[in-house]
């Protein structure tokens, strides 16, 4: 008898987590997928407020249309380009710091660890950073995308965290056989933290995909402007675009865009332009999240 009341007290709790789970889903879905169907919908409906759960007069030419504003190719390159250029050595850093924070033979080991750190407590303000930018030759040039992300003291936290949970009997093994440092990093080290790293990863490329700050305050050069940054100013500027899209008889892209494209529209199309591409990278790395961030996070 205990038995059944255990199991049907078990089904009824499963029942609740599952329906809260599949609820917290679709909230968290529902969100882009309405983004999506206004996007693919009759704009003059979608301008209204009409399309909410199912889209209506469904057509594809918002995309078309919106990728042939001006700019927004270059753009686009130069934001694939900070992404991947500035993740990749955002990674290699934070493997190789947080590896050496680890090594009781640094000089200085936590002098060095305590100021790198230090930096996530303190923030001089946005006038000194952008003189300091400004100093270093870093306005109008592409290096300001990569350079300043290059150091994260949270990421050395996480990958330092993680290393330390490896044994040292493997690397002392490598050391006896006469492997170096770097060595020991490249063919030991950086094969067991995979998972660290891909965590850091996702951070990197989230951070560097969508940020446009850097440009609005470091960047006037148009042929350096991201794409999040010319989509922001598209977004913020929809409905004088708009007019502008109707009025204007200068160029292909605006005469075609003149007799479809409404403030909402653009708004709808462009914000799904700078989502996608993350949409469709974060689930490659995602099996090595939660993993990444436990281990990095408890010292074990």
């Amino acid at each position: 008898m205990k038995k059944k009341k255990g199991n049907v007290s078990d089904k009824i709790f499963n029942i609740v987590i599952y329906s809260f789970f599949i609820l917290f889903t679709i909230l968290c879905v529902f969100p882009f997928y309405y983004l999506f169907i206004n996007t693919i919908s009759d704009n003059s409906l979608s301008a209204k407020g009409l399309v909410n759960f199912i889209p209506k007069g469904i057509h594809f030419t918002n995309y078309l249309d919106v990728l042939k504003l001006k700019g927004l190719g270059q753009a686009a390159f130069i934001s694939l380009a900070r992404t991947v250029i500035g993740t990749s050595l955002t990674v290699i850093a934070s493997g190789f710091l947080g590896f050496i924070f680890t090594k009781k033979e640094m000089w200085g080991r936590k002098f060095w660890y305590r100021f790198v750190i230090i930096t996530m407590y303190f923030n001089a303000g946005i006038m000194p950073w952008y003189i300091t930018m400004m100093n270093l030759k870093l306005t109008n040039n592409f290096l300001a995308y990569i350079l300043p992300s290059i150091i994260s003291p949270f990421n050395i936290i996480l990958v330092k965290t993680f290393v330390e949970s490896i044994p040292e009997s493997l690397q002392e093994a490598a050391e006896i056989d006469g492997a170096g440092v770097l060595t020991i990093f490249a063919k030991i080290i950086m094969p067991l933290i995979k998972p660290i790293l891909a965590t850091i990863t996702i951070f990197s490329a989230v951070g560097q995909w969508n940020s446009f700050t850097d440009t609005l305050f470091l960047v006037t050069d148009q042929k350096l402007f991201t794409l999040q940054f010319v989509l922001y100013k598209y977004i913020n500027e929809a409905n004088s675009l708009a007019a502008l899209i109707k009025n204007s008889q200068s160029g292909i892209a605006v005469a075609n865009l003149a007799n479809m494209q409404t403030a909402t529209s653009i708004r709808m199309t462009v914000s799904m332009i700078v989502v996608l591409p993350i949409l469709f990278v974060y689930p490659y790395f995602q099996r090595y999240f939660v993993k990444g961030v436990m281990i990095g996070a408890v010292k074990g």
